[in-house]
């Protein structure tokens, strides 16, 4: 069956069946990397998507990728957008070649869990972002997941854009759609598509911050709710170390971003770094609410411990209320339960109906002196 029968096959089964039916379709082939297929799942193949561009139009396919690069380099027009994901280090050894990518690039790569970076490899770029995606949940408990998150890699030459993507969210599915929607910007190269993911990234944490924040809204009205001392802390520490893989991700892309923002680098050209200039406005909005969030978090943990701390001293002044109010009768008895002949009032015929009466009074007087004052 041709290349395009292929893909005719794989579309139609996506569209009746589930993805069962694809890795069916593929478990009977090859290991070996198809670099040729222009739409590949990560089933049972690392690449994606495979594309050539052309004036910010997109080209038809069934073109190899050894061939597409060829044929831009020969015409010196267009580029390829190579889309991958999770290669091994076999896998990504062809396309290191043919690319001329950096060892310790290409190392990165392989390894993944990156920091945030943009380095520059003679005519080459290599971009590191951290994909960032909100976990979807009933009700937040001290075990939630709240924020899961990836790495995007890119790399951009004169002629051609690598896209490696770690972690199951972060398509760029959608980045190309949007991308193939707008020619205009398109044609301006693989400086446009480096900026077209930098700016789904981001937006992706502004969405993340927004959920995060019903989040915190959430717990902030649990807590200083009339039983707010009983909220559970866990679920305050949960969204805390969650809050903090968030900040990991955003907070080291400042710089990186800064960086093709503000610096001549050769592949950025001038108008380009000024759309990067608004992603990094908006990743700034992103840190500042990240790092509120932290101190809103310190704020509501500390209130519900200072709530806590109320809550116990009220139970120890109740507690000792009710002590020294029962305490009166429990000395009276022990008094009076020592056996002696001689005691006070001991054979008076209203003797014990008078002691009964004190101790009522006294207990009463008691009573109502802790709850004047709050105790009770």
């Amino acid at each position: 069956m041709s290349m395009a029968g292929n893909l005719r096959r794989v579309r139609h089964l996506r569209g009746v069946s589930s993805l069962r039916k694809v890795a069916r379709l593929t478990r009977g082939r090859s290991h070996a990397v198809d670099l040729s297929h222009p739409a590949r799942s990560p089933l049972g193949s690392a690449v994606v998507n495979c594309v050539t561009y052309r004036g910010g139009t997109r080209q038809p396919g069934g073109k190899g990728l050894r061939e597409a690069v060829e044929r831009v380099r020969k015409s010196g027009d267009g580029f390829v957008w190579l889309g991958l994901h999770e290669p091994s280090e076999a896998e990504f050894a062809e396309v290191a070649e043919l690319f001329g990518l950096h060892p310790l690039a290409v190392e990165d790569v392989i390894d993944a869990h990156q920091r945030p970076k943009v380095e520059r490899y003679g005519e080459i770029l290599f971009s590191v972002f951290k994909t960032v995606c909100y976990i979807e949940h009933a009700e937040l408990t001290a075990t939630s997941e709240v924020v899961d998150t990836g790495e995007i890699m890119v790399f951009i030459g004169p002629d051609f854009v690598v896209t490696v993507r770690h972690g199951r969210h972060g398509s760029l599915g959608p980045v190309r759609e949007s991308l193939e929607a707008d020619r205009k910007q398109l044609a301006k190269g693989p400086a446009a598509v480096l900026h077209a993911i930098a700016d789904h990234v981001v937006d992706e944490y502004l969405a993340v911050v927004d959920a995060v924040r019903d989040d915190i809204d959430q717990v902030e009205t649990d807590v200083f709710a009339p039983n707010g001392a009983r909220t559970d802390p866990g679920r305050i520490y949960q969204l805390k170390r969650e809050l903090l893989e968030l900040k990991h991700a955003v907070l080291p892309l400042g710089r990186p971003l800064r960086m093709l923002a503000t610096e001549p680098l050769r592949m950025i050209d001038l108008e380009t770094r000024a759309y990067f200039r608004d992603v990094d406005d908006h990743l700034t909005r992103a840190i500042e609410q990240t790092a509120s969030f932290d101190d809103l978090l310190n704020s509501i943990l500390q209130a519900h411990l200072a709530q806590v701390t109320v809550a116990q001293n009220e139970d120890m002044r109740k507690i000792t209320a009710w002590a020294a109010v029962i305490a009166v009768p429990t000395m009276v008895c022990g008094v009076y339960g020592m056996n002696f002949h001689h005691m006070p009032l001991l054979r008076w015929r209203f003797g014990y109906p008078l002691v009964m009466v004190v101790i009522a009074i006294a207990c009463c007087l008691l009573y109502r002196g802790f709850r004047r004052n709050g105790w009770l």
